[in-house]
Parts: structure tokens; C-alpha cells; sequence
């Protein structure tokens, strides 16, 4: 084991590693992009300088230059204006043009900081207005001012025209400075433009070999390593699960081949095993088929015995009780009293015989002869019970009552005989001198209907709550309580095969209480949350929804009507129904 372990780590310690590789390869793209973009940035930064030199320096310089000439234009024509016209107002066009030549000097002289040539061509330009001003324009002005228009006008000579052409000839000079300059600064910024077009084509250059270069590199050392990994795992995924698995490529590659043919191997092993599981189930399966068999030939024979049972087993009995019955009346008194016990002793145990048979046919036929689910209405299944129960409730001068009963799913057949159960249970196991009181209820809890059997009989001790469930099982001797002691049986059977549970509730105090539960229809479950949600009074949603039926509800039936009730004995009243399952107590 220590040995299989240790041959994986030293493979995955064999060469670099897949993330290693990666790893170098953008680190060499990412030096290299660096670079680039620092260089890109310094030539960017020299570029927006040159940017800014030709919009923000040249161009007003080009713009002032022009404005300077227009200013000294002024000037002098506002000096041959004043000489000719000897008008005062006519100089101020010369003031006007002597500050915007100061004002664009200024700016011209802050613009060309970085520019001597153009400083240098100023200066001249300056010095020549100066002279033109002290030697032309202020003699011209004062002479006119003292000795009027005539002698001004003397004073504008051709030499004087020569000398402001002289000044015209410096400013165009200036210009053509600024023009200059304004050229070289365009020359550089097509310079650095081209420069940084040809450190981004780098770029894309680098970034492309380097997809190249990766796309190269992980067919090598991923895609092919993986695709031939894939094809061995597809070709065990097929079956082959002896193939064993080598990988290729990086040291993870390898390490995951490895991992991936341990997986196998170990299938295999569990393969093996199912397999003989497999076997061993099969084997089994066969004996459970056989059994299967067993039980089907079993219940045939089940079926065959109840037919029997239904048939031919009650000709006989009948043919006994009734003989006997007939011996019974017609000699009776003309024996001695042991015969007429022994016959009576003989009819009570040929009846007892024929409602035991049918009995056990009831309880085999809940759920093998069925008619299928249907929506039923328990209040008129109530209504039969009343029917049903009415001579042995009229006996015991017996109080039946239910409350409001919900709609299920269920073979009405079969609900009716489980409430006629309870029902006749409830009135033959009753308190003497105490008139029978039974009432049914229903209600909504967890998605189920919880119906509710309850009298004030004799009751029944928790410790036999859940034996008077069982077939034939008996707490009182049936000459204290006729019966056969399949009834509650044969209600526990119907309610599990509704779906159901059945008990009986120790808690309820006087009497006994049985409940079972019915699953709900989704339309009263629905009905039931949105009854909660709408409650204003804050009622727990936990609480049970209960019909709200009670005694002298109006949709209650009450004590069956008055009239002359029939005077038989418990034993007739007891073949109205049927009338099983013990529901007593001892002592």
C-alpha cells in the first residue's frame, strides 16, 4: 500500500506541473504587457504634450501674431487719419492699438517660453515699434497739435512709409517663426501618435502569439493527454472494466489516470460482488416465486374452503338449528328438564355456528371482492346505519345522534358495515338501568378525518384498549355479551384498507371512545387553510377542526322515533347486524 502510494507522488513531482507551465507562460505575457504599456503610457503622456503645444501654445500664438499686425495697422492709420483731419478722434484708434499691442505682446512673449526664435523675432519686433512710435507717431501728433493738419501731414514722408513696411516685414517674420514651430510640434506629435500605433500593434502582436502559443501548448499538454484519458475511461464505461488506465501529459494528468484506475479496479471488485448478490437474489427470487406459487394454490384453496363455508357448510347447520328448534317446541315440557336443556343447549350452538361462518366470510371479503373507490357521503351512510341499528336501539331504548359528517373516498358497502359495528357495539355493551347514548362525530386534522365513536357504556381498561382489536379475543363470557368477537375486527380491517389507523382513546372519561381516521379530499384540506387564514380571532392552527355538530344540532339525529319498542331478546336483536369484537371491561 505505502509503495502504491509513493509511486504517484513521485510521478506528480516529475517534470512541471500543468498549472506550473501556465503559470510561466502568462507570467512572460504579463512582464511583456507591462513593458509595453509603460512604454505606451510615456509615449502617450509626450504625445498629449505635443497635443497640447499645438492647440494650447502655436495656435494662439498664430492667433495673437495676426492680432498684433491688425493693432500696429491701426496704429499707423489712425496717425495719417489725425494728420490729414487734425480730428482728436480720430486718434483713438492709435491708444486703442497701443494697449492690445502691449496686452498681445504679453502673451505672445508667456506663449513662447519654449520657443527662442519666436521670443527673439518679438523683441525686434518690439524694438521697431518703439523707434517708429518715438520718431514717426508722436512728432506727428504734437505737430499737429501746435502747428495744425499741414504740418503733420509734412512730417509722412516716404521714409516714414518705409520704416512701418519694415515693422510689417518683422511681424511677418514673427509669424513665420510661429508657423515654424507650430510644424515642428505637429511633426512630433505624428511622431508619437505613430509611436504609440506601433506599441499597440506590439501588443496585439504579443497578446496573439501568446493565445497562439497557449492554444499550442494545452492541445499538447491538456487536450491530448485528456482526450486520450477520456477514450480509455469511455472504453471501461463500455464494460471493459479489465482495461487498465495509464495517463499522459502533466503530473496531474498522470496522478488522475491513476486515481481514475484505482476507481475501477475497486468497481470491478464491487461488480464481482454484485454479481454474486445478483446470483443470490436470483436464487432467492426463485424461492419467493415458489412460495409465490405456494400461496396462490393457497388462497385457492382458501376461497374453495370459504365457498364451501357459504354453501355447503350451512345446509347442514341450518337443517340442525332447525330440527332441533323443532324437537325444541314440540316436545318441550314432555322430557324431563335435562332434554330440554340439551336442546336448547344444541339450537344456541347451531345459531352461534351459522353467525360465526358468516362472520369470518365478512372479515376474508374486506378487501378481495371490492367495487372500487367512490366519493361517499358519510351523513347518508349515517342514515343507513340508523336503518340498520334501529330495532336493537329501540330495545335498549338506546339515544343515537351524529354531527355533520364529511365526503371520502371509500366503498360505501364497507363504511356502512364499520359505523353499524360501532353503533351496535356501543348499544349492546351498555351500563344496566342506564338508557344507551351514542354519538358520532368528525373532524379535519393533519389532512385526515378523525371520526369519533362515543358512548357512556361500561367502558374499557387501557391495558385491553388494544386486544379488543383481535379476532376472537374475548373479555366477558358470551353469555354476559352475545356475540362472536370478529366485529371490531373486522372495523379495524375496513379502516386499514381505507387507508386509516383505529384506537381506542383511554382519555376520554365516561364510557368508551373509538376513533379512526379517513383520509380528507384535497377540496377540504384546501377549505380547512383557508379557513385558518381567514380567522380573525387568532385560533391556533394547530387546533382540530371539528364539525360543528352537537347534540340538538338540527342536522342531528336524535333518539330513533317513539313508538312500541320490540320486545326481543339481546341474542334476536343481535342478527340485525353484525354484532361482534368485545368492547368490555372487567369487573
Amino acid at each position: 500500500m505505502n509503495g502504491d502510494g509513493e509511486e504517484p507522488v513521485k510521478a506528480y513531482q516529475q517534470g512541471w506541473t500543468l498549472r506550473r507551465r501556465v503559470a510561466a507562460l502568462l507570467g512572460v505575457v504579463v512582464v511583456l504587457l507591462l513593458g509595453l504599456a509603460g512604454a505606451e503610457a510615456a509615449v502617450a503622456a509626450q504625445n498629449r504634450q505635443n497635443i497640447d503645444a499645438v492647440l494650447l501654445k502655436t495656435g494662439p500664438l498664430r492667433v495673437h501674431a495676426q492680432e498684433l499686425m491688425s493693432a500696429l495697422l491701426d496704429q499707423e492709420t489712425s496717425v495719417r487719419g489725425y494728420a490729414v483731419n487734425g480730428d482728436r478722434s480720430d486718434l483713438e484708434p492709435y491708444q486703442e492699438g497701443v494697449r492690445r499691442e502691449q496686452s498681445l505682446v504679453t502673451s505672445i512673449r508667456d506663449l513662447s517660453a519654449d520657443y527662442p526664435d519666436v521670443r527673439r523675432s518679438l523683441d525686434v519686433v518690439e524694438q521697431q515699434t518703439a523707434q517708429w512710435r518715438s520718431q514717426v507717431a508722436e512728432p506727428v501728433i504734437t505737430t499737429v497739435e501746435r502747428d495744425g493738419a499741414e504740418a503733420g501731414q509734412a512730417l509722412i514722408t516716404d521714409a516714414t512709409r518705409q520704416q512701418f513696411d519694415g515693422i510689417r516685414s518683422s511681424v511677418n517674420t514673427l509669424q513665420d517663426e510661429i508657423l515654424t514651430v507650430r510644424e515642428e510640434t505637429a511633426e512630433r506629435v505624428n511622431a508619437t501618435s505613430n509611436t504609440l500605433v506601433v506599441l499597440l500593434i506590439i501588443a496585439a502582436l504579443v497578446v496573439t502569439t501568446a493565445g497562439v502559443v497557449m492554444l499550442l501548448s494545452l492541445d499538447r499538454i491538456l487536450i491530448r493527454p485528456l482526450a486520450a484519458l477520456v477514450s480509455q475511461v469511455r472504453e471501461v464505461a463500455d464494460g471493459d472494466y479489465r482495461h487498465h488506465i495509464e495517463g499522459s501529459g502533466p503530473p496531474e494528468f498522470r496522478r488522475l489516470a491513476e486515481d481514475i484506475d484505482q476507481m475501477r479496479m475497486k468497481i470491478a471488485r464491487e461488480l464481482d460482488e454484485v454479481r454474486e448478490a445478483r446470483e443470490r437474489i436470483e436464487w432467492v427470487n426463485s424461492q419467493l416465486q415458489k412460495q409465490a406459487e405456494e400461496l396462490t394454490r393457497s388462497n385457492r384453496d382458501l376461497e374453495q374452503f370459504a365457498y364451501v363455508a357459504s354453501h355447503d357448510l350451512q345446509e347442514p347447520l341450518r337443517k340442525v338449528a332447525s330440527f332441533c328448534q323443532l324437537l325444541q317446541r314440540r316436545y318441550a315440557g314432555q322430557l324431563d328438564e335435562r332434554a330440554d336443556q340439551y336442546i336448547a343447549f344444541a339450537v344456541d350452538g347451531a345459531q352461534r355456528m351459522q353467525r360465526l361462518i358468516n362472520d369470518l366470510l365478512a372479515f376474508s371479503r374486506i378487501g378481495r371482492l371490492t367495487t372500487g373507490f367512490t366519493e361517499v357521503d358519510l351523513n347518508k351512510v349515517m342514515g343507513d346505519v340508523a336503518g340498520q341499528t334501529e330495532a336493537a336501539v329501540q330495545y335498549a331504548d338506546a339515544e343515537l345522534t351524529w354531527g355533520e359528517m364529511p365526503t371520502i373516498r371509500g366503498e360505501e358497502p364497507l363504511l356502512t358495515n364499520l359505523l353499524v359495528n360501532l353503533v351496535s357495539n356501543s348499544v349492546k355493551f351498555r351500563r344496566p338501568d342506564v338508557p344507551p347514548k351514542v354519538h358520532v362525530s368528525a373532524r379535519l386534522l393533519d389532512g385526515e378525518w378523525e371520526i369519533s365513536c362515543q358512548d357512556n357504556g361500561i367502558g374499557i381498561e387501557p391495558e385491553f384498549a388494544d386486544k379488543i382489536f383481535v379476532i376472537f379475543q374475548r373479555l366477558h363470557s358470551k353469555d354476559a355479551y352475545p356475540g362472536t368477537g370478529i366485529g371490531l375486527a373486522i372495523v379495524k380491517k375496513i379502516v386499514e384498507y381505507h387507508g386509516g389507523r383505529v384506537w381506542v382513546d383511554t382519555d376520554a372519561g365516561e364510557g368508551t371512545t373509538i376513533r379512526f381516521t379517513l383520509p380528507a379530499l384535497d377540496a377540504d384540506i384546501e377549505a380547512a387553510r383557508a379557513a385558518e387564514a381567514a380567522d380573525e380571532d387568532g385560533q391556533d392552527a394547530a387546533e382540530p377542526v371539528e364539525a360543528p355538530a352537537a347534540e340538538g344540532d338540527p342536522a342531528a339525529v336524535g333518539r330513533q322515533p317513539d313508538g312500541e319498542a320490540r320486545e326481543e331478546p339481546p341474542a334476536e336483536a343481535d342478527r340485525h347486524g353484525t354484532n361482534g369484537g368485545m368492547k368490555e371491561t372487567v369487573g
